[in-house]
């Protein structure tokens, strides 16, 4: 199971630069807006140590980490939901991914000012994350809009026909539109799981979990205002990082930060990891949306084992490090034997029985 997070900002924020350090895959950046006009994708490794640490005791011959997906989307301008810059092509491909990665440009270029010195011109020519967050949004918002108002106007005519489904979901989207006009994001609106459901084919794009990378330059451009979905980049240092061999960076003291980012996406999606092992053979990670159940975790490995699940044995991987080996923790009594309704917990490894 794979999720992808798409890469957003205005023109000439470092999107392209970060999904180059990301995946180490040359694309297709200059200094002017709309160089990215299809997405690029990009498959990213998610840094996890216990994954190495398992994979040491059972002596495996083949370690294969969980992945996330990067999509750099070329910027937005103001307008885009109205068809500026390239428009309604990047709403779509926004669309089409889990979550979103705005980069927000934090550093000026030399002298100080958004323009000259390192030639890199801010689209609005000054340096105001703020607004740039707000600008952005706007255009999520006025796409947004633009789909609820189509489906009101479909479940209007169905609602005149006496569909008792049509209007409650019309009372639904009417909540929405109300909040997407107030310039609020439809996720701060508070559903329960039974009117999203009923709803979430809108795949509305301010629905979408959100973090936002500030670009930094050392340390002279750090943001005092930092929430929770945040993380603070010197993307230029990054991309160099992904150019130089491993040694190198280390007798130069440099260390890149970008896991931290794939660690946060994770966690926007609200996933966690289980792992499997195949004797010596093989030891992999597994993504999964948190309160999945054993058998829904076995699904992704392979159909049969949801289809034909009967039981799963279980250790957490401290505790299976602890016995030494997958032998050994059988010997101890420290497998659990657990059924259908069991819920997986980060860091389970987990045989599934069928």
């Amino acid at each position: 199971m794979s999720f992808k997070i798409g890469i957003i900002g205005l023109p000439n924020v470092g999107k392209s630069t970060l999904f180059k350090a990301l995946t180490k895959n040359l694309v297709d950046i200059a200094n002017y807006p709309f160089t990215t006009i299809e997405p690029n994708v990009g498959i990213v490794k998610v840094p996890d140590e216990r994954l190495e640490k398992i994979a040491k005791i059972s002596k495996s011959a083949r370690i294969v980490p969980t992945i996330i997906e990067f999509v750099d989307i070329a910027g937005l301008v103001k307008g885009a939901a109205q068809g500026e810059g390239l428009g309604n092509q990047f709403l779509s491909h926004i669309r089409e991914v889990d979550a979103i990665a705005e980069v927000v440009r934090v550093f000026p270029a030399k002298g100080g000012s958004a323009s000259g010195g390192e030639d890199i011109t801010h689209v609005y020519n000054t340096i105001d994350p703020k607004r740039d967050i707000e600008v952005v949004n706007t255009e999520l918002i006025l796409a947004d809009l633009e789909t609820v108002q189509k489906r009101i106007a479909k479940l209007e005519k169905e609602v005149r026909g006496m569909d008792k489904e049509a209007k409650r979901k019309l009372e639904i989207i009417g909540k929405i539109k109300n909040i997407l006009e107030e310039g609020k994001l439809a996720k701060e609106l508070k559903l329960n799981d039974e009117e999203y459901e009923s709803v979430k084919d809108l795949q509305l794009l301010t629905w979408k979990p959100a973090v936002y990378v500030y670009n930094i330059k050392d340390k002279i451009s750090k943001s005092s205002a930092l929430g929770d979905n945040t993380v603070e980049l010197d993307i230029k240092i990054e991309e160099e990082l992904s150019e130089m061999p491993d040694e190198e960076a280390k007798e130069l003291g440099m260390e890149s930060n970008l896991d931290q980012l794939i660690k946060k996406a994770y966690e926007i999606l609200n996933l966690i990891t289980f792992f499997t092992i195949v004797g010596t053979k093989e030891t992999r990670a597994w993504t999964i949306k948190k309160g999945s159940t054993a058998p829904q975790a076995g699904g992704v490995v392979h159909s049969d084992f949801e289809e034909k699940f009967i039981r799963a044995e279980v250790i957490n991987w401290a505790k299976l490090l602890e016995a030494g080996s997958w032998i050994r923790a059988r010997e101890l009594g420290w497998l659990r034997t657990e059924g259908k309704e069991y819920v997986v917990q980060d860091g389970d490894v987990i045989e599934f029985k069928i």
